[in-house]
């Protein structure tokens, strides 16, 4: 494994640490947990693109919420760019959420 292959990993599961501060203003689970996150790419640039969603399209933190995680990624010194993309394709559900996430709400 190449030394910037390791970089890459490394940083991605720092993006995946600071993705676990970040919480619903509504839900007491992080946004990791919650499912929100599907899916973090970093490219040999480090550029960082993160794949998220919201618990509904009218979420009352659908602007805040992706900036927040826009500028908190950002502050990673390794982090050179990010995007962030918002989908509802596959639409949230409480199926997404970690088992973790499940039992802090009650879901099990």
């Amino acid at each position: 494994m190449s030394e910037q292959t390791m970089d890459i990993e490394k940083l991605g599961e720092k993006i995946v640490r600071v993705l676990k501060t970040i919480y619903d203003p509504e839900i007491p689970v992080d946004i990791y947990e919650l499912g929100l996150i599907y899916d973090v790419f970093v490219n040999e640039d480090y550029e960082v693109k993160i794949l998220m969603t919201l618990t509904s399209p009218n979420c009352p933190v659908a602007e805040s919420l992706p900036q927040e995680v826009n500028e908190k990624v950002k502050s990673l010194n390794q982090v050179k760019d990010s995007e962030i993309e918002m989908t509802f394709d596959p639409p949230w559900s409480k199926d997404l959420m970690s088992e973790e996430a499940q039992l802090e709400l009650g879901f099990m």
